[in-house]
């Protein structure tokens, strides 16, 4: 509890940019990526390069581009806030698992419509399908490229959703909509964020209880933190088996958990004899604790970052397949096979983009919104873990970027209420001893600090008897302390942040579908004159 009481509010960390120049150049290499795309599809894809497909493909890549730097700060964000990677060892981890995640394990086939957000059989021909896709690209990777502008962490899967649901509306009006999905979408802009939220916090909070808030923090870390590694990579492998891998090997929820424990088992008792190593000589604060989780964020970034590859690469080139499937094949399929350039395509556009914009996002997920140190960043990958397995198992249609950045509210709302409540508790102690004895409230702090929870609430019940008894002129009295009270309310969450993601989380599947439904107009308008 002291420790909270010395912690600071985050502050906004300067935007390193490199001012115009820097803008200019990284445009410039974004523009060179695109034009390289336009140049593959021309020279490399001679029996499809239509003018149809060289546009898809760029608007794709142009997605793809968004995806990375947007959608990754989810990963790598807490691991950068709290120290444990810098900025540019994030970048090149998350490069690499991103994209060997799209490679490997993203899947052979994906549904042209992602969720079934529109019936394509409503749609009156392929042209219009073609258009209609195309359309849906442009709007979500634009509303992304916003979001990322002005440093608001969204959805990525809502923004596409959005704009394929905008653009089928457009296309063929608002029966082609599965409106029963879109309800459950909604749902999820709710319980995405709250159940990363309670999560986080109530990790957090065990953390507090179990190690940080003893007297010997060593001692306890030594059979706590090997426990939380081990959960941690429990947590991991049934989440890459689940989400990640089970693209190339089918694996059921059962097996999953219990290859994960597996896997925890073996962690747990090499966890253990590193930690009692590396305790021998560590001091008995906060800070030596806090170190003993680097290693398992690096590698909770990584996972992360290969499982989004894995999954979220459909977001970019999803529609694109659809398009090359149509061009090809003439024909609106269910599915549609994904063509290893197409895949290779949306892997570098992530990277790319990952490289170029998303550092601007990781900063706002990883230190502006709070202030995060290496046990708080544990507790949002763990919550970002859990709830996608919790929820997919339970059908819920959740957003990892809802629960991520929900999991960093719930972090920085509880430390606030942990530092007014420990701050009211001192104006209390303060309060029910007189003035001008300074050595005995000095004393009792002593006591206190040392103390155990349980022994903290039996010295404060004592003391407020003892107060009953010996009240008189020289103590506080009520209007006073409540008073105090109200003085000592600590903010360490970012106010206007908060409001700010939550007003784009909202806007986002309207904003988009809006998007999406003049792009369609538009493009139908160029193509067919």
């Amino acid at each position: 509890m002291p420790q909270d009481a010395a912690a600071t509010p985050a502050k906004s960390k300067p935007e390193t940019s490199g001012g115009w120049l820097g803008t200019l150049t990284r445009l410039g290499l974004g523009l060179l990526f695109i034009l390289g795309t336009i140049a593959y599809v021309v020279w490399f894809r001679e029996g499809q390069a239509s003018p149809v497909l060289v546009v898809a493909a760029v608007f794709g890549a142009y997605m793809a581009m968004n995806i990375g730097a947007n959608d990754v700060a989810n990963n790598v964000g807490p691991a950068v806030g709290s120290k444990v990677l810098s900025l540019g060892g994030a970048l090149v981890i998350a490069g690499i698992f991103e994209a060997a995640g799209a490679v490997i394990a993203g899947g052979d086939v994906v549904g042209t419509i992602r969720s079934g957000i529109i019936n394509p059989d409503l749609i009156s021909d392929s042209q219009t399908f073609v258009w209609a896709m195309m359309a849906a690209l442009l709007a979500a990777a634009l509303w992304l490229n916003l979001a990322s502008a002005v440093g608001a962490p969204i959805s990525t899967t809502h923004s596409i959703v959005g704009g394929v649901m905008g653009a089928g509306i457009a296309a063929s009006g608002l029966a082609v909509v599965n409106w029963d999905v879109m309800t459950g979408i909604a749902l999820s802009w709710l319980a995405s964020p709250l159940m990363g939220a309670s999560i986080a916090a109530g990790f957090l909070y065990l953390i507090k209880r179990t190690i940080t808030y003893r007297p010997d923090m060593v001692a306890a870390a030594h059979s706590r933190v090997p426990a939380l590694v081990a959960l941690m990579a429990w947590a991991f492998a049934t989440y890459l088996l689940l989400k990640g891998l089970n693209k190339l090997v089918p694996v059921g929820f059962g097996v999953a958990v219990l290859a994960g424990l597996g896997v925890a088992v073996v962690v747990y008792f090499g966890a253990r004899t590193a930690i009692v190593r590396r305790t021998g000589e560590m001091e008995n604060s906060k800070a030596g604790i806090n170190r003993l989780f680097g290693l398992p964020l690096i590698f909770a970034a990584a996972m992360l970052s290969f499982a989004h590859g894995s999954n979220d690469v459909a977001n970019a080139i999803g529609p694109l397949a659809a398009i090359v499937d149509v061009v090809s094949n003439t024909v609106v399929s269910e599915k549609a096979p994904i063509p290893f350039w197409v895949m290779g395509l949306g892997a570098m556009g992530i990277v790319v983009g990952l490289a170029l914009f998303g550092p601007r996002v990781i900063r706002t997920v990883g230190s502006e919104i709070t202030e995060l140190d290496p046990m708080r960043a544990y507790c949002i990958a763990m919550a970002a873990t859990l709830t996608v397995i919790l929820a997919s198992q339970l059908g819920l249609p959740v957003s990892t970027t809802h629960v991520a950045v929900g999991a960093v509210f719930g972090v920085g709302f509880l430390r606030e209420y942990l530092k007014t409540n420990y701050s009211r508790i001192v104006e209390e102690i303060k309060s029910h001893h007189p003035e001008g004895n300074q050595a005995a409230l000095d004393e009792f702090m002593a006591r206190f600090s040392a103390a155990t929870i349980q022994e903290r609430g039996l010295m404060l019940a004592r003391l407020k008897q003892d107060f009953k008894q010996r009240q008189g002129p020289g103590y506080l009295v009520k209007s006073d302390r409540k008073r105090l009270r109200k003085q000592h309310r600590k903010e360490l969450v970012k106010r206007s942040l908060v409001l700010r993601i939550i007003a784009t989380w909202i806007i986002t599947v309207p904003a988009s579908a809006l998007l999406a439904a003049l792009s369609f107009y538009m493009l139908r308008g160029m193509l067919l004159s």
